[in-house]
């Protein structure tokens, strides 16, 4: 794992999930270090290949964006003047088509070139089958209006993107190789070298060592300059292709509380099939058997009383065990003592279960909410089996506090290690029950140990 995480991982959360790392109780981050370079960053700039691929972008977005502006401007003309008719709502609409088209391209240039990964858009929804209905889905969606916008305010800042990153890139090398070209001049043009002032009177040339050279310094250093200023131009078309041609912050948050609907039916679905196999094969069965045990008892209570007070004898101990395990069953769907005393008291009892003696620290200074409280018991509970199972650990730790808004829950072990988020494992499906509530799951575990796993919650549901 490249990225320690100490007590006290947190986050600021947003509806777009970004996710901003902070650390308090003596967390620590790490990772893994940059490789060094000779160069320092101003030197290597014009020479790497994201230099080039940010100039290859702003060349080509030129071309582009005449073409997509041209041709959207004369389609949405040719839509408005034909409303009259029936013919300009469909031709509107396929104007927003043909827009979205060119933000597919848009999408896949920007991820080639500037490296950055923007998600499909929104889809189309239309309400029943048909033109007609695909004309009104794509008249509803934002995105559509968002693409064709961004064809028309691409171009202007595609020509002065274009013209500076040109002129900067062509004369700042053009300057800086003129020791190796300036020999031309005198040869083929019959000048003493490129002419930096001239009238009727006067001409001034850089053709002596001292001006080539000034030149030549002077080339570097807008050599040096442009990769930066390639990079700046470049941010803006990252911010506008972001912005307009990828999903809302809304739509993308309904997309994702969709998902984390099905993930909160599944887990509930799961769960009741399992509480209705342990009553099955449980307490049920044992109360069936009793039921016959009590029935033959009761049967032999005048003919043999010794008989029918051994099956009564041996009835009353399977229903205490069938008490214990509706105790336990009970426990499993929402314990009592965490409805009655809080975390603190509901996870020190959860730990004096464990194979493995687990020392506990809650430090809140309120109840969260209940059903957050909840999922914080039933996550260590989980936590702590995996250590009981596969840590062959000596020790854990379960430490509990409140970062901001933000419940967090840390359960360390100092076991073989090799714990794995990926893969369909049990955690993975911790990671997403969490994440069904906004919450998150970070799993540090290398292997040979420790493992350190972060649970993070939000305070109120």
């Amino acid at each position: 794992m490249a990225t320690q995480y100490g007590q006290g991982y947190a986050r600021e959360y947003d509806p777009g999930h970004d996710v901003h790392e902070v650390y308090g109780r003596g967390g620590r981050g790490g990772g893994a270090e940059g490789r060094g370079h000779r160069l320092p960053a101003g030197l290597r700039a014009p020479f790497e290949g994201r230099s080039w691929r940010e100039f290859s972008y702003l060349m080509l977005s030129l071309p582009l964006s005449v073409l997509m502006f041209t041709l959207t401007v004369t389609m949405v003309s040719l839509g408005a003047g034909l409303l009259v008719t029936f013919v300009g709502i469909p031709l509107l609409a396929a104007t927003l088509a043909t827009c979205r088209g060119f933000g597919t391209l848009e999408r896949a240039r920007a991820r080639g070139l500037l490296g950055l990964d923007v998600a499909e858009p929104e889809p189309l929804r239309p309400r029943e089958r048909g033109v007609l209905a695909w004309t009104g889905a794509m008249f509803r969606s934002g995105s559509s209006w968002r693409h064709l916008l961004y064809a028309l305010v691409h171009l202007p800042w595609a020509v002065f993107a274009f013209t500076v990153a040109l002129t900067l890139w062509a004369y700042g090398w053009a300057t800086l190789t003129y020791p190796l070209w300036f020999w031309v001049f005198p040869m083929w043009a019959g000048q003493g070298g490129l002419q930096l002032y001239g009238d009727g009177t006067h001409r001034i040339y850089l053709d002596n060592p001292f001006e080539i050279t000034v030149t030549a310094l002077v080339g570097l250093l807008f050599t040096m300059a442009t990769p930066w200023i390639v990079r700046g131009l470049t941010t803006v078309d990252r911010v506008l292709v972001h912005g307009l041609l990828g999903p809302s912050r809304l739509s993308a948050r309904v997309v994702e509380l969709e998902s984390d609907r099905g993930v909160v039916v599944n887990t509930a679905a799961a769960d009741l099939r399992r509480i209705e196999r342990d009553l099955h094969d449980g307490a049920q069965a044992r109360l069936v058997a009793l039921a016959m045990d009590l029935g033959l008892a009761k049967e032999k209570v005048t003919e043999d009383p010794e008989a029918a007070a051994r099956m009564v004898d041996e009835a009353h101990g399977e229903v205490k065990t069938a008490l214990q395990e509706l105790r336990d069953l009970a426990r499993g769907i929402h314990p009592a003592v965490l409805t009655d005393r809080g975390l603190d008291a509901a996870l020190s009892s959860v730990a004096s279960r464990c194979t493995v003696p687990v020392s506990v620290d809650v430090d809140l200074p309120s109840r969260p909410a209940p059903a957050i409280e909840g999922i914080a018991y039933f996550t260590v509970c989980e936590l702590l089996q995996n250590v009981s199972k596969h840590s062959g650990a000596q020790r854990g730790v379960v430490d509990v506090w409140r970062a901001e808004d933000r419940l967090m829950l840390q359960v360390e072990d100092d076991g073989v290690g090799g714990a794995d988020v990926t893969g369909g494992s049990g955690l993975a499906g911790l990671a997403e029950r969490l994440d069904a509530v906004d919450g998150l799951l970070v799993v540090d575990s290398p292997v040979g140990g420790p493992t350190r796993v972060t649970a993070e919650l939000p305070w109120r549901a």
